[in-house]
């Protein structure tokens, strides 16, 4: 079974009332809701029709012509978030003001506009941040500008994209050995400029999830795999596998929902309002910016689910690897 597959099988069991009941009263329980179980009673089929409605979008993106798919995919993950947000949040949502999309862009583009450059602003209100807050414990957003072609870096899944088109590597692989310990490259080390106790200390500082070292081995840093998909660490779907980004700079702590979310954003706006750039991008494809957003869109698809999948089973017995 495909990953794209056996993620919407995990998704639709919630479509059980009595399961996303049970589900919703252990999570407010697990936030010391009041009267957890009468908020879950009154949440569950909004829950349900949340998570339903996204993946209608989702079905729909995979069928329709590329130029089109980004509104699709974009509106699928806003309901597949929303769902998320009603299980932490029994109130959600309580004002109009979480309801906008919580981002800005340009809405006309320069003559010479390139997508790499282009920018994503953070407002103060909408969907952006209250996610980003309520969920990643992300703050301070507000104001913050987002290049495209830094964001993409972050796709671990692009690394080979990066690599091939760009002739430059974003992220670092870490390797797996016996016993589930992933290894610290020395790769790594040469390219933060950092000894293992500096790194050691750095990525113990920087992930919201304890770090549990192992021994040293063929004379590398090691971890237990169990990090999972916590940044600055990045899970690779494709390949089941742990990366680094490859340089250190601050976005390098953003969640991966959040990224997706923000390239996603721009690339609905712009199939919606710059039609004539859109279509000659897809077309004439004159630059490097078509094939990495093609591939994008295709990685998207199946991570974005797999990623509001993985949040919602993150305090149950289900894991990042449980396949």
């Amino acid at each position: 079974m495909s990953i794209k597959a056996f993620t919407w099988k995990r998704i639709q069991r919630f479509h059980s009332a009595t399961l996303t009941r049970n589900y919703l009263t252990k999570r407010y329980n697990q936030i010391n809701i009041e009267d957890a179980a009468a908020k879950a009673y009154d949440n569950c089929y909004s829950f349900i029709y949340y998570l339903e409605q996204g993946e209608a979008f989702y079905e729909q993106a995979a069928k329709t012509p590329l130029s089109i798919r980004p509104i699709l995919l974009y509106y699928g993950l806003i309901h597949l978030i929303k769902a998320c947000l009603l299980s932490i949040d029994p109130y959600y949502p309580h004002s109009t003001t979480v309801l906008a999309h919580g981002v800005s862009t340009r809405k006309r583009k320069r003559k010479d506009y390139q997508f790499f450059a282009d920018e994503v602003k953070v407002q103060k209100n909408g969907l952006c941040t209250y996610f980003s807050e309520r969920m990643f414990h992300v703050k301070h957003l507000e104001g913050e500008k987002f290049k495209m072609g830094e964001l993409l870096e972050l796709i671990v899944e692009l690394e080979e994209s990066f690599s091939f088109l760009k002739e430059k590597s974003s992220m670092i692989e870490l390797p797996i050995r016996k016993g589930g310990l992933h290894i610290i490259p020395n790769q790594l080390l040469n390219s933060y400029h950092m000894s293992e106790s500096r790194l050691k200390e750095y990525l113990s500082y920087k992930c919201k999830k304890e770090i549990r070292w192992g021994e040293n081995m063929e004379g590398h840093l090691t971890f237990n795999k169990s990090i999972g998909n916590v940044p600055p660490f990045r899970y690779h779907i494709q390949k089941d596998s742990l990366w680094l980004p490859s340089t250190i700079q601050e976005l390098n702590l953003l969640p991966d929902l959040l990224i997706h979310y923000l390239i996603l954003y721009n690339l609905s706006m712009i199939s919606r309002y710059e039609t004539e750039w859109w279509m000659e991008l897809i077309k004439t494809t004159p630059n490097d910016d078509y094939p990495f957003i093609r591939d994008f869109l295709d990685i998207t698809e199946i991570k974005g689910p797999f990623l509001i999948d993985n949040y919602l089973r993150e305090n149950s017995n289900f894991t990042l690897y449980d396949k």
